[in-house]
């Protein structure tokens, strides 16, 4: 199949490479220049424009960030779509916001699709975790795409528009309470009774046979095999909205979620204290699954 793709950075960039090793054509385009020319290099093809992209696909799958960015690309996009086109947002956008510019498409007959995506860094090597919200008629006309770009059995159509973007929303919320529980178990180990415990050792005794092994816990035995002390990293963790996100959710729906809430609030805490040891073991979690930056001491 031939597809299009907005944003090529390292997520956008990783899908690519998934779609051509099975064969699709990927065209591509970044409003950075030497990011495309880097997608150009694994055999993305480059679109001059929104226009040029336009002229060439009927597909167009969306790694920009989530907000007002969305809504500019899609808006530039929008003069140059015809009937039956589908648009697949794969970026962590809130799903209200899916919900609104699906029923905006579905005016002119342009099929909007909401791609919660999952599998960081790692994703390029094993497949993604795909969660996919709007018409079941265009889910089922990329499935080749889905396909190639998730990993074995990883991807599945949630139900109407807003829900992938939802069910990727309430994974990030159990992401963030399971990334604050290891650290604090790991926290406690450090400097518990016993001072001098092996991390490394215990974390890779846990990822064989254990009731808590997870990836997880696989990148924290990965952090402590490079180093246990973590002297010079900040405990400074940012969030990206989504545990907020599904904790306003379900305070409207009268669900508790004491966790999530708890793990967000030891992030601003950490904001504003430099955090502690089990901070520093999220911070660089996140940077080990995502890439994302970790403050120096």
């Amino acid at each position: 199949m031939k597809v299009g793709i907005i944003g090529l950075g390292k997520m956008g960039k990783a899908i690519a490479q998934r779609l051509l090793n099975a064969r699709h054509e990927v065209i591509g385009f970044d409003v950075n220049s030497k990011i495309l020319d880097k997608a150009h290099n694994i055999g993305v093809k480059k679109a001059k424009d929104i226009k040029n992209l336009a002229e060439q696909v009927r597909i167009f799958w969306l790694m920009v960030p989530a907000g007002e960015i969305v809504d500019k690309v899609l808006e530039e996009l929008r003069p140059y779509l015809i009937g039956r086109d589908i648009i697949v947002d794969g970026g962590n956008s809130k799903f209200t916001d899916s919900i609104r510019r699906s029923e905006n498409f579905l005016k002119s007959g342009v099929n909007f699709l909401d791609c919660g995506t999952s599998g960081g860094l790692r994703g390029e090597d094993i497949g993604f975790s795909l969660m996919v919200g709007g018409s079941f008629e265009a889910f089922q006309t990329i499935q080749p795409l889905l396909q190639a770009i998730a990993a074995p059995n990883g991807f599945a159509y949630m139900g109407p528009s807003g829900t992938g973007h939802y069910v990727k929303m309430v994974h990030n919320g159990i992401e963030y309470a399971l990334m604050q529980s290891y650290a604090e178990g790991f926290h406690l180990l450090k400097n518990g009774h016993f001072k001098d415990l092996n991390l490394a050792k215990i974390s890779s005794v846990w990822s064989h046979g254990a009731v808590i092994r997870s990836w997880l816990l696989q990148l924290c035995h990965e952090i402590f095999t490079e180093d246990q002390r973590l002297e010079h990293i900040s405990g400074r963790v940012s969030e990206s909205g989504m545990a907020q996100w599904t904790i306003e959710d379900a305070q409207k729906h009268d669900i508790p979620v004491q966790l999530i809430e708890d793990a967000l609030e030891i992030r601003f805490w950490s904001q504003q204290t430099g955090g502690n040891y089990a901070t520093k073991i999220v911070a660089l979690l996140r940077n080990k699954f995502g890439g994302h930056y970790v403050e120096k001491e």
